[in-house]
This record gives structure tokens, sequence and C-alpha cells, in this order.
């Protein structure tokens, strides 16, 4: 974009009443003080943007009686012509396009659509970069300047020698592998992946070794294994045999005492039925025979008396069989637990204890064993999973310390390329931080002495060559304008037009511009 001044115009602006001024590729402003030099160059910034040069608020009314504000700007932007006007009317902001009364925000978006205004004014006033903050100041000229590729970064990161050509370069390890995992990820993604994964491990990790140190207690709790301890498990299963043997033996020793048990349980069921049958034939041996009607009390005949003795009889008989069959069943089942003989169990008893007493130990170092060689297992389980997540997060270290190693190196790189767009002026992008990080930092320095600590001659120096690397970077070509020129006895034709205003003693306001 090429931005060029053809003329300014100003009714009532400030000192004053009339002026204009046509502008050439070179034009200078010379006078004596208070003649309104400087002013000239603040009325095409006000009537772009209402502002003074350095873009702080700027009010041009005039100290004299007047009837209105006006300033004119005659643009020319890329071979198109463009009259810009701003005023104030009774108090109020006015605003023109090519003659047109419009609405601020036509006027501000026709101004905004042209050009940038903090490069506009970093371009046209040598001041007004550095009144900025230092985040802007270097968001603008960043804005400009390409970051190195990542392929020259990897390279740089492995260079062993200034003479070597990238494709002789065989890349470091954290070069070699950053560069295998942007093929996926962006380095932020990478960053953020294994921030993630280095907390995840770094918590398992200390699980782990938890998890190992309980199971190394456990095990140190264990006895020891025997020398043998094949030895000792035959021994184990042959003692258990052997109990097993006796315990069989002495539950088939068991089986009379049971049968016994059972037959007297049946003989007292039946001694109990006997005593109840021999009640039931007492009951019915005392009964009294009644010859006489129990209704009528008249006498019976004989043949009912011999009837009823008869009932009696055949009663009683009845009873006492039954008697007697359960009486003859309870002494044959008496005989038959006279003839069950108890064997004697206690020396087997004695050697089942004996044997058990011996199995103790065995079971025990024999399950001691058992409980060991699981325990074994799990630690080295444990171990495992200790060293995956140490290796695991040792990984994730690599690969972000590796970002470090390429953030710290494009930094580097980034600052060679901006610094090789400058002659005299030192320019710093980064800051080391204590960790060794390059934290985001700008800064100019001339001689090793920073903007404010310039004298007038060498900050407008300064001014000069930094927007001459925005005007290069950017590719607007736009007018600079040099106020206090007469402290500087030589400067370097810019690119776009160069108004110098210049302080001379005893002499009126002249302008004079040259093609």
């Amino acid at each position: 974009m090429h931005i060029k001044f053809l003329a300014v115009r100003a009714h009532n602006f400030k000192a004053h009443r009339d002026l204009t001024v046509e502008f050439g590729d070179t034009t200078q402003i010379t006078g004596d003080n208070a003649q309104g030099k400087s002013t000239i160059l603040e009325i095409p910034v006000w009537t772009l943007y209402g502002t003074s040069p350095l873009g702080s608020k700027l009010d041009p009314t005039p100290t004299y009686e007047f009837d209105h504000v006006l300033t004119e700007l005659l643009l020319n932007v890329d071979g198109k012509e463009i009259l810009l006007g701003r005023g104030i009317e009774k108090k109020k902001t006015t605003y023109y396009i090519n003659e047109v009364p419009s609405k601020a925000t036509e006027f501000d978006s026709l101004v905004t659509s042209l050009f940038d205004r903090e490069l506009f004014l970093s371009l046209f006033n040598p001041d007004f970069f550095f009144t900025l903050h230092w985040e802007k100041q270097r968001d603008l000229l960043m804005r400009f300047v390409t970051a190195p590729a990542a392929k020259e970064v990897f390279a740089e990161m492995s260079r062993t020698g200034l003479d070597q050509k990238l494709k002789d370069i065989e890349l470091n390890p954290s070069a070699a592998r950053l560069q295998e995992l942007t093929k996926k990820h962006t380095l932020p993604q990478l960053g953020d992946l294994n921030r993630k994964v280095k907390n995840d491990k770094d918590t398992a990790h200390k699980r782990s070794q938890g998890k190992v140190q309980a199971l190394r207690e456990q095990l140190d709790k264990l006895p020891p294994s025997p020398d043998n301890i094949e030895a000792v498990q035959v021994q184990d299963a042959a003692l258990l045999e052997q109990i097993r043997d006796i315990q069989s033996r002495i539950e088939l020793a068991d089986e009379p005492r049971r049968k016994r048990d059972v037959l007297q349980s049946t003989i007292d069921q039946l001694q109990r039925r006997v005593e109840q049958a021999k009640d039931a034939y007492m009951l019915i041996y005392n009964e009294q025979i009644d010859d006489h009607c129990p209704t009528c009390k008249q006498a019976l005949a004989a043949d009912a008396v011999k009837a009823v003795q008869d009932d009696h009889t055949k009663r009683k008989d009845k009873a006492r069989e039954a008697h007697g069959a359960l009486v003859s069943e309870r002494k044959e089942l008496e005989a038959q637990l006279a003839k069950i003989e108890i064997p004697d169990v206690s020396e087997l008893m004695i050697q089942q204890r004996s044997l058990e007493e011996q199995r103790d130990q065995t079971a025990d170092a024999v399950s001691a064993h058992n409980r060991r060689k699981g325990l074994v297992i799990d630690l080295t389980a444990a171990q495992a999973e200790e060293q995956q997540a140490l290796k695991d997060r040792n990984d994730a270290i690599f690969v972000l310390d590796a970002i470090k190693a390429y953030e710290a190196k494009a930094a580097e790189l980034q600052a060679a390329k901006v610094q090789d767009l400058f002659t005299t002026l030192s320019v710093s992008l980064f800051k080391q931080q204590a960790n060794g990080e390059p934290r985001t930092h700008f800064e100019i320095q001339q001689d090793n002495k920073p903007y404010h600590g310039l004298s007038l001659s060498e900050r407008i120096k300064a001014g000069l060559e930094l927007r001459e690397v925005l005007s290069q970077q950017s590719g607007v070509i736009a007018p600079v304008g040099v106020d206090n020129s007469e402290s500087i006895f030589k400067i370097n034709t810019p690119s776009g037009q160069l108004i110098l205003v210049k302080a001379v003693e005893d002499q009126p306001l002249q302008i004079t511009e040259a093609k």
C-alpha cells in the first residue's frame, strides 16, 4: 500500500486561522518557535483520528474567537484520491467524505478500511511506536515477521557446525522425536498431552512405590523358606495321608457305638410301650362285671351276663398278648445290644494328635512358602508397574524438555531474524527465566541504552530506523513527519514522503516542497 499526502487545509485549527499546505516528496516546514510548525503535523492525524500524532487527546480549538473548526486531508491511497474532513461546529464533531457530510460510523469505517491505525501512526510519527505498551510494540512488529519454519528449528536444534547444510544434519533424539510427534499434534497439544501424562504417571509411580514397599514389608514378616521346600512338601503330604488314614479308622471304630446308641434308643421306646401295654391290661383286668341293667337296675338274663363275661375275657387276653409281644421284642433287641463290642480308639487318637503336632510345623512352612511365592509374584508385577510408570513419566518429561528446547531455539532464531532487520538498534524479544525457559519480552535499545534513555537526536534516528523496518515488513509506504529535525545533521531518505519540521531563529513560518 502506498499512502501519500497531497495537501491539508485548516481553518481555525489552533493558531492557524486559514492554512493550506501542499506536500511533495520532501516538505520542509521552518520558522521560529511558536509559529505553528508542529501543529501542521497534527492536522492530518486529527483529521483521520481526532487525536495528536502520539494518539492522545487533542483539542484543536484556538484561543481567539472563531465560528467553527475544519480540517481537510487530501490523500492518495494506491492511486485513488480521497478527501477527508473533520470539524467542530457548535461543540459537535462533524465529518466529511469527499466534501459530503457523513456520520461518524461511516467516516471511521472508511478510515479503518484504508489502513491500520497503530501501524499508520508508527509510520507517520517516529515517536508513536515507543509510546505503546511493550506487548503492543511486540505484536505490531511481529505481525509482519514470519516465524522460523519448523524444519529450520529442528535442524538448528541439532546443528553442530555453522557451515553445515540442512540436508547434512542428523537430528538429535529430542528433535527427531518431536518432529515425529508433530506430524499428528501441534506443539501446544503435545505440551498439554504430556503435562497430563507426567502428572498422571507421577501419581501412578508414587502409588506403585507404596505398593512395592507394602509387599516388601509383608515378605519381611514371613519366615524364610526351608532350604529344601520340596522335601518339606513331601513330608507334609505324607503326614496328612497318615492323619486321614487314622481318622478313617477312628470313624470305622465309632460305627458300633452309633449302632449301639440306635438300639438303646429303640429299646427305650419299646420299654415305654411295654409299660403302656401293661397299664392297658390292668385297666381291663380291674373292670367290674355288673349283672344289672345300668338304666332300669333290673337283673340281666344269664346269657346276657355270660356274653359280658366272655367279652371281658377276650379283651383281657388280647391286651396280655400285646404286652407279651412288646416284651419279647425288647428282649431280642437287648440280646443284640449285649453282643455289640465298642473298640478302644484311645491309642489311635494319641497317634493322630502326635501326627497333627508334627504336621503343624510342615503345614506352616508350606503355607508360608506359598504365601511368599504369591507375594514375590505380586512384588514383581508391582515393580514392573513402578518402572513402567517411571518410564512413561520420564518419556513425557523428555517430550516437554524437547518442546522447551524447540521453543528456546525458535525464540533464538526469531530474535536473530528480527535483529537482522535493524542496523543500529538491538531488539530483545525474549527474556530467560530462572528455570531456563524463554519468557515473552520486548525492548529496543541503542548502544545498550533503552529508548527513554536516548537523547533527542538519538530518539529521532531510532524512530526512523524502526519505522523503516515496519514499512519494509508491512509493505505499507506512508509519509513520515520529523519534528525538531534541527537536532540531527543527516536523515537517510525514508520510504514515503518526508516532512521535516525545523526551528530557525527569527524566521517566519515557511513551507517548502520538493518533488
